[in-house]
């Protein structure tokens, strides 16, 4: 594995697991929600590094490379060309990077905002998780993949009729 291969890689496989490390601790105890802010944080930064690092070692800085580079996978696995997805990843993203930036600049507002913005979120964030660490990945990885979206559907699932207390506490 080259150099750049391994940073695009090792990159990903920190964001997700910090993120899902961030949601495991949000779901605990209230008094450790700036360990769940600073994990999710760190998350967010190391995706954002990702990004870089597969626009910077696979794509050239090619916006056009990636999209076909995204319609080539895609086509490999469904028999669809469809590169798409690739504005589904810009979006998560900006969904992170939004939502990072709302809790650190507005943090009374980001824990009361409304429980369906929350549930969207999540469940933007499971299936992008799902498909990048499930359905695109290959190997032995795709199990560690499994094993964290299960974790985030463990972690939010007996929470869900008590988000106010969580969110708003």
């Amino acid at each position: 594995m080259h150099t750049g291969e391994w940073l695009t890689r090792g990159t990903v496989w920190l964001a997700l697991p910090l993120f899902v490390a961030g949601e495991m601790v949000w779901a605990g105890r209230g008094e450790m929600r700036a360990a769940a802010f600073w994990l999710n944080s760190s998350g967010c930064a190391a995706f954002l590094a990702h990004v870089a690092c597969a626009f910077h070692f696979y794509h050239a800085w090619s916006h056009s490379a990636a999209y076909a580079d995204t319609a080539r996978r895609t086509a490999e696995l469904s028999g669809w060309t469809w590169g798409g997805g690739l504005y589904l990843n810009y979006l998560f993203a900006l969904v992170w990077t939004g939502g990072v930036f709302w809790s650190w600049t507005n943090p009374i507002g980001y824990l009361h905002r409304p429980s369906w913005l929350i549930w969207s979120v999540r469940a933007f964030f499971w299936f992008m998780i799902l498909n990048g660490t499930v359905v695109f990945a290959r190997g032995p990885v795709r199990w560690f993949g499994l094993i964290l979206c299960l974790t985030l559907a463990g972690c939010w699932w007996p929470r869900r009729k008590r988000i106010a207390d969580t969110c708003c506490g």
